[in-house]
């Protein structure tokens, strides 16, 4: 007989206990080839999705920046609607990878080597969290020491929540005189309306800043059973807009007031009140940034809306200024090349 081994020594001497043993190991490898099939199979299929999703992506840079043969016709992508499509895929990439990970066991959170990353600003609310370990079995009591930490920052919001202001204002008398005393109602911009000063400001900046359209975002205050129509939001934007023209007034004062300015214009569709049609608009530019010649004031941009893209606009816009205008070759600039047009002192700069 063979010297016994080490692992012999193990073996049970029952020998239905060695044939339990046997056909638990035997299960054991099943389960491990089935899995390991699995996995080669998923592999294989988000290896062939993913080669799918990066052939769409070559095609789409071909047909945005490829040679005019190989360009899409009228149907080509807007700038918006390829950098959707280009989220999309990279979703659909990230996914394919977290279904590879999970499938081999593997969790999300596997550490991975430090990458270069800038801090968040400064001006964001820190909430610091101490996690403290537990006492080690058999040293509860003891003192301990601290020698370090590992410190790590994740970006957390709190979503935008609609509370209810309410404002009492008690009324008095004097005893023994006539007369009632009250504070006086503060002033609001929607007179007895009921939204406050930062429910319009998150309402602008939505859907001018953001671009978020009225209906959405009554649909999105729904889902807080909360029921603002969006007539009721665009004559609130109306008012708002009404209260801050003197800002863009001034604004623009301080943008003539640089020594250069850059002048652009582009169009608008808007809707024309009655018609239930679509007409042309003109969104007029004027940006005033002196930091690449040594200036310090920050840059300010102004836009003016006109139903014209007349050169009478422009003059009117820019009434007062004395210095350099950068435009384009845009024919409604031209006057401000002629002496003895209306806005003299202005220099125009560019392709007249």
């Amino acid at each position: 007989m063979g010297a016994m081994t080490a692992h012999d020594s193990t073996l049970p001497d029952d020998v239905d206990a060695l044939k339990a043993m046997v056909r638990t190991m035997a299960e054991k490898t099943a389960l491990l080839e089935q899995r390991n099939a699995h996995l080669e199979q998923v592999n294989q299929g988000a290896e062939e999705r993913i080669a799918r999703l990066m052939a769409i992506v070559k095609v789409l840079e071909r047909a945005r920046y490829g040679a005019r043969s190989e360009r899409l016709g009228k149907d080509r992508l807007s700038d918006d609607q390829y950098s959707l499509v280009l989220d999309e895929i990279e979703t659909g990439v990230a996914a394919l990878e977290a279904e590879r990970q999970k499938t081999a066991g593997r969790s999300s959170s596997t550490k991975r080597p430090p990458r270069p990353r800038k801090g968040f600003a400064a001006h964001l609310e820190r909430v610091e969290v101490v996690i403290e370990p537990d006492d080690a079995p058999g040293c509860e009591g003891l003192e301990r020491i601290r020698i370090g930490e590992d410190v790590c920052e994740r970006l957390d919001v709190t979503p935008a929540q609609f509370r209810v202001i309410v404002t009492r204002r008690p009324k008095y008398v004097y005893r023994g005189r006539d007369g009632v005393i009250q504070a006086p109602a503060p002033a609001r911009i929607i007179a007895s309306g009921i939204p406050t000063e930062a429910l319009l400001a998150h309402i602008a900046v939505s859907k001018y800043a953001d671009g978020l359209p009225l209906y959405r975002q009554e649909a999105i205050y729904a889902r807080d059973q909360v029921v603002i129509e969006r007539s009721q939001m665009a004559q609130w934007m109306g008012k708002v807009g009404f209260e801050l023209e003197p800002l863009a007034e001034h604004a623009l004062q301080r943008i003539k007031q640089g020594e250069r300015i850059f002048a652009d214009e582009t169009t608008l569709p808007t809707l024309a009140p009655g018609a239930g049609k679509a007409k042309t608009a003109y969104l007029w530019a004027y940006v005033r940034d002196d930091r690449p010649f040594g200036g310090s004031d920050p840059p300010i941009v102004v836009y003016r809306f006109e139903d014209s893209r007349a050169g009478d606009c422009v003059a009117r816009h820019l009434e007062g200024y004395r210095g350099i205008l950068q435009v384009d070759g845009y024919t409604a600039y031209h006057r401000f090349a002629r002496p003895e047009g209306a806005n003299e002192g202005v220099q125009p700069a560019g392709r007249m």
